[in-house]
Formats: structure tokens, sequence, C-alpha cells
């Protein structure tokens, strides 16, 4: 069983930037696919960024160029840099592992973007 804690949300101006954590407990955190999702006010909850346990990466189109996903498998994080903001991604910033067939959330870290 995972536990996934998020940090760093908070409120921002258009173009600033926040860094969000992600604290993984338990074992399966270098063999997940492990990401972030979102899901703004009234809308369904969507993909950020994904690392596959291969290497490899999937990310949402409006990542590029403003946010970079990074981990550090010494210490079970994963951590959003997400520069450039803008009030469209206003929302709850999720982290995600999934093994097995079993998907593990966060509580969530809410992200404000407002002048």
């Amino acid at each position: 069983q995972a536990q996934l804690v998020e940090s760093g949300g908070g409120l921002v101006q258009p173009g600033g930037s926040l860094r969000l954590s992600c604290a993984a407990s338990g074992s399966i955190f270098g063999i997940s696919v492990m990401g972030w999702y979102r899901q703004a006010p009234g809308k369904e909850r969507e993909l950020v960024a994904q690392f596959w346990p291969g290497g490899s990466t999937r990310n949402a189109d409006f990542v590029k160029g403003r946010f970079t996903m990074s981990r550090d498998n010494a210490k079970n994080m994963l951590i959003l840099q997400m520069n450039s903001l803008k009030p469209e991604d206003t929302a709850v910033y999720y982290c995600n592992a999934y093994y097995n067939g079993i998907n593990y959330w966060g509580k969530g870290t809410p992200v404000t973007v407002s002048s």
C-alpha cells in the first residue's frame, strides 16, 4: 500500500511559479507509474504528467514549455515545477501512483492563479 502526500500549492499571480512536491511512502515508488493530475472546479480530473517505469514520460499539451516534472528516487519524491502559470491552471493538483491495477491518490493540494 502506498501513501502520497502533496505540498506546495497556494495562491500565485498570473505568470508566477509554484513547486509542488509529492512524498511517497511504501515500496512502489520506483516500480509504479507516477504522476500528477489536476481537477478544476466543475471539470473532470485530467492528466498533467506521468513517469513510466521504463523511463518514458507522458505530458499533457498544456504542460509544454511551462511545467517540468522530476523525481528524487532516493527520497521517494515527485516534483512538479510550474512556471508561467495561467488562471486556467487553477485546480486541485493530485499526486498519483498506479501499480498492479490499483490507483493510489493523495488528498491534493490547491493551486489558485489569480491577480
